[in-house]
């Protein structure tokens, strides 16, 4: 589906980057409330559509979307989730090797997501599976990766969605360089402008990789976006741990505009990346945007996060559950009937069963079908590591006889 919406104004060149607008952080006794840097409402922070569904006015954002749009982007959300959920029941069925769930953080990729042209680049971490999704990468790609039968299964360049990177914010430095490439190639400022966007989580932004990519990105004022889901935790550390500043206000430093926006309000996402992006391809340079939402489940299914969050602050997290927040809003509003919700119910369920059935009957690669695609031309080295593992695997066939 395609969304076009009026998005207006976009970012300001130097707007969040001026020293008058600081703004403050979570109290200490907040911060230790919750291990979250929770906004105040002092704070920046771009919300349209509150948890309670009512749509609010920003004096510098704003969405236009019609009701059929309005409707794809609550069957975006409800698809994702549902192929999470499944994901997530398919490794504690032994099916999966690990799973990283996006549980909460749907109204952030969606957002984002369709929030990009057909021309952009995307540099996702590995739990960016609403971007994939609308990027339009089955599911059963994603799942490959995860039950070890592929490396990631499609073409980067057909879908401008990079491979899933493991290597923590390895993939700003990636994005950084391609938008350099674009640079070159003098597609920024014309009518073919192209925008790149990095995703990563707060943990991130420790990592030496990601500042470094900020630094480049600044000194070349290259078309970037980098957008960092604020999911509160860094596995078990919180983002008052890692940062005295929210986020955002990093940005500053390497002398580009940074926002905060509500991660769980797809409306609001939406309009700031847009803005983001529209505002790279001109020419103006990276944008930090800090999505502040929540990880309503496990870092992965290998992590147990009652070992160091308690469920009190689970708890208030699901009364800004991204879907029911635009569920209230398309039901009080008209747009959306109980014929639509059923509708879209019964294709979530066809969309579970074709994601279970494949990933079932996904096949077991040949052993040797590793070596391929690591190098474009012939390599020696390679092809003796390959002839030795070859006989390696000979060397059993017939042993029990």
């Amino acid at each position: 589906m395609t969304i076009t919406p009026d998005v207006r104004p976009a970012v300001p060149a130097n707007r969040r980057g001026d020293a008058d607008e600081a703004t403050p952080t979570a109290t200490p006794s907040n911060a230790a409330q919750t291990g979250a840097d929770v906004p105040t409402p002092t704070e920046d922070f771009v919300q349209l559509l509150t948890p309670e569904g009512e749509l609010v006015d920003h004096p510098e954002y704003s969405v236009d979307f019609t009701d059929d749009e309005l409707r794809g982007l609550f069957r975006d959300l409800t698809l994702v989730r549902r192929i999470d959920a499944e994901a997530t029941a398919l490794q504690r069925q032994g099916e999966l090797g690990i799973w990283a769930s996006l549980l909460g953080q749907e109204a952030a990729q969606i957002g984002s997501g369709r929030a990009l042209g057909a021309q952009d680049h995307v540099f996702p971490t590995y739990r960016e599976h609403g971007v994939a999704w609308c990027r339009d990468v089955d599911p059963l790609r994603l799942l490959g990766l995860f039950r070890g039968v592929n490396t990631g299964g499609w073409d980067p360049e057909a879908h401008k969605f990079h491979l899933y990177t493991i290597v923590i914010g390895a993939q700003t430095l990636h994005a950084v360089g391609y938008a350099m490439g674009i640079q070159r190639d003098g597609l920024v400022g014309g009518d073919d402008a192209q925008a790149v966007i990095a995703y990563f989580g707060d943990g991130a932004t420790s990592q030496g990789d990601v500042n470094e990519a900020f630094i480049w990105a600044s000194s070349f004022q290259t078309p970037v976006v980098f957008f960092c889901q604020n999911n509160q935790w860094a596995i078990s550390i919180p983002t008052d741990k890692q940062s005295r500043v929210p986020l955002y206000q990093r940005a500053r430093g390497f002398g580009f505009p940074g926002i905060r926006v509500d991660g769980n309000d797809v409306l609001a996402t939406y309009a700031v990346t847009k803005a983001a992006l529209d505002r790279a391809r001109e020419g103006s340079g990276p944008t930090f945007i800090e999505a502040f939402t929540y990880r309503m489940g496990a870092h992965t299914t290998s992590d147990d996060p009652t070992r160091y969050r308690i469920e009190a602050e689970v708890e208030s997290w699901k009364l800004k559950d991204p879907i029911e927040r635009l569920r209230s809003f398309l039901v009080r509003q008209g747009k959306a009937d109980q014929a639509f919700f059923d509708s879209l119910a019964a294709e979530s369920d066809q969309l579970a069963k074709h994601v279970r059935t494949g990933c079932l009957e996904m096949p077991d690669p040949e052993p040797l079908s590793m070596f391929d695609n690591v190098y474009a031309e012939p390599h020696p080295p390679l092809a003796a590591q390959r002839d030795e593992f070859a006989a390696y695997l000979a060397s059993f066939e017939g042993g029990n006889e």
